[in-house]
């Protein structure tokens, strides 16, 4: 193949003699002179010990004595040298013998072929790259080391309106500002991008991938390709509003004729989401113990009450309990209730506990990887004999329930920590449901959307008629580690902010300012341009360093509440206070 670098033996010749010195070494040579024939070269490799030389002789050659042979310096190479190892060897010698690997000679190789089947694989790849970048349809641009654009495809002159013939040699940061130029911040980090959206001009979206071009371990340019998505875009943007008004038909239809589908309150068409609501479905037509697992805000309340809708009858009670929330010591009071006098400061009439209230239904046990231990040993008896005594009672009572459990925590894990009880654990984890991060569902960010602005637009009787698409792709491209209930926020907050029926790229929330100013500037400081008021800054940085904490602590709050120096009711109070959901 012409286009690739020519092995050794792809070039070895064999129209040679070889004579090493020994005691036959002058009838050799004559044998060598008389083989020459008349417009033929022959030549000769003469080893003299260590030293090999070698001639080139041709007819007529019978004056030629092996005293008087113009010798010239030669090499060897065994066959498989690498052709980086043997190019350097040309600046002592224009031939140079090859041997196998008995050390015998072969042939030879010289410096004309190595230099004529290097220069046809260059011009063979030169042709091959030329057509290769004249066919393509996208932006390609590259530049040197020296940072000149040494490429620009027809593509890149479509989508920048710059002729190649006014770019070309030239550095590409004369034509655009340098701190917007991918390729300059990959050539100077040797950093890759993939797909990286990108906004080179107000009216123009594109999509980069983007590589360092190395030799030798250096950086010597660097290439992008970039693909116009504005009309993606503008389609994205155009099925948006067509989408809201096909929701707030929908919510006005429902107004009058409320769904009879559980699931329906969940929203979303990804296939992630499709699967667990059809594996809840299933779920169903079962009393069986639910354990619901999923990041903190994904929803795992909503699918619980999805469940216990689809399998009880409508007038069963749903009772949600957070076992966070609530401290160790007024926990089985909680559960189980209490008789009257049973402690000091108690109702005079006693109080049912969730166990009773959702006798006949659903009790949901939010957090339950954070149930003190002391208490899981009397939910096990629960779940085991279906009966339980009231704290200070006497009289057993049964215990008609289904359980439905979530958690963010990885419970195998505190099992073998010994922070959860292994028998508890495989009682609750009859029938697991993972609900997908929303990171995993970016398809679905669009109705969400649609939904929370129709539900704040409501609350706060301000008509939504516009959505940027500057805001739609920060909100597709954020990786939400906060999942929904944190997009339901940055909605809410956007439609608190707005003006004239539209939202604001600058009213999102500090986070995904911060996100996407890292997306975009690596290099520059990460600091946002809208200033609130310092009361309202100093609420979102409170509230980002106990979203910090509690990742730290996986959901554990007393944990992170440990972490951050407060007790944990004065932690409970601060979430409250910052909208965090229990």
């Amino acid at each position: 193949m012409k286009h690739k670098v020519p092995l050794i033996e792809d070039l070895i010749q064999i129209n040679y003699y070889f004579i090493e010195k020994d005691a036959d070494t002058e009838a050799r040579f004559e044998q060598y002179t008389s083989s020459l024939q008349p417009n033929q070269k022959k030549v000769l490799f003469y080893k003299d010990g260590f030293q090999l030389f070698y001639y080139v002789g041709e007819h007529p050659a019978n004056r030629l004595s092996l005293m008087n042979v113009p010798w010239r310096t030669a090499v060897s190479v065994p066959q498989k040298t690498p052709l980086d190892a043997v190019i350097p060897l040309f600046r002592e010698t224009d031939y140079i013998l090859v041997k196998d690997a008995a050390d015998q000679p072969i042939g030879y190789v010289t410096a004309a072929d190595m230099l004529t089947a290097l220069h046809q694989a260059h011009q063979t790849l030169k042709a091959y790259f030329e057509s290769m970048i004249d066919t393509m349809d996208a932006s390609i641009s590259m530049i040197d080391d020296q940072e000149r654009t040494v490429v620009w495809t027809k593509g890149a002159e479509r989508i920048f309106s710059i002729k190649a013939d006014d770019i070309l040699s030239k550095p590409m940061a004369d034509f655009f500002p340098a701190d917007r130029l991918q390729i300059l911040q990959t050539h100077k980090t040797g950093d890759s991008v993939f797909r990286k959206l990108h906004q080179p001009r107000p009216d123009l979206y594109v999509l980069i991938n983007s590589n360092p071009i190395r030799l030798n371990g250096q950086i010597i340019g660097s290439v992008v390709a970039e693909t116009d998505i504005t009309s993606e875009v503008r389609l994205n943007q155009e099925l948006f509003n067509a989408t809201s008004k096909v929701h707030q038909l929908q919510q006005q239809m429902a107004q009058l004729q409320p769904s009879t589908d559980p699931f329906s309150p969940i929203k979303g068409t990804s296939s992630a989401i499709k699967r667990t609501i059809d594996m809840c479905k299933k779920i169903g037509t079962t009393k069986a113990t639910v354990l619901i697992l999923g990041e903190t805000g994904v929803g795992k309340e909503l699918f619980a009450k999805a469940i216990h809708d689809v399998r009880e009858k409508p007038d069963a009670p749903f009772i949600a309990i957070n076992c966070g929330a609530i401290s160790p010591s007024l926990f089985e009071s909680e559960l189980f209730g209490y008789e009257k006098g049973a402690f000091s400061g108690a109702d005079n009439n006693g109080k049912k506990g969730k166990i009773q209230l959702a006798a006949g239904g659903t009790l949901f046990l939010d957090e339950i990887g954070e149930m003190p231990l002391d208490m899981q040993v009397k939910l096990l008896r629960v779940l085991q004999e279906r009966t339980y005594f009231p704290v200070g009672g006497t009289k057993q009572l049964k215990a008609d329930i289904r359980i439905i459990a979530a958690t963010n925590r990885d419970l195998n894990a505190q099992v073998k920590q010994g922070l959860f009880r292994e028998d508890l654990y495989y009682r609750l984890n009859v029938v697991t449901i993972e609900i997908p991060p929303l990171r995993e569902r970016k398809e679905d960010i669009i109705e969400l959307t649609h939904c929370f602005l129709n539900e704040f637009s409501i609350s706060y009787s301000r008509f939504i008629q516009h959505v940027p698409q500057d805001v739609l792709l920060d909100l597709l491209h954020y990786s939400w580690p906060g999942n929904i209930r944190e997009l339901r926020n940055a909605i809410e907050r956007l439609v608190v902010f707005a003006a004239d029926g539209s939202v604001k790229r600058d009213d999102l929330p500090m986070s995904i300012h911060v996100s996407k100013h890292r997306d975009d500037s690596p290099l520059q400081e990460e600091t946002p341009n809208v200033i609130q008021t310092l009361q309202k800054e100093l609420e979102v940085h409170e509230k980002q360093i106990i979203i910090k904490a509690l990742e730290l602590e996986k959901g554990n709050k007393l944990a992170a509440a440990k972490r951050l120096g407060l007790s944990r009711a004065t932690l409970y109070n601060k979430m409250n206070k910052l909208g965090f959901d229990e």
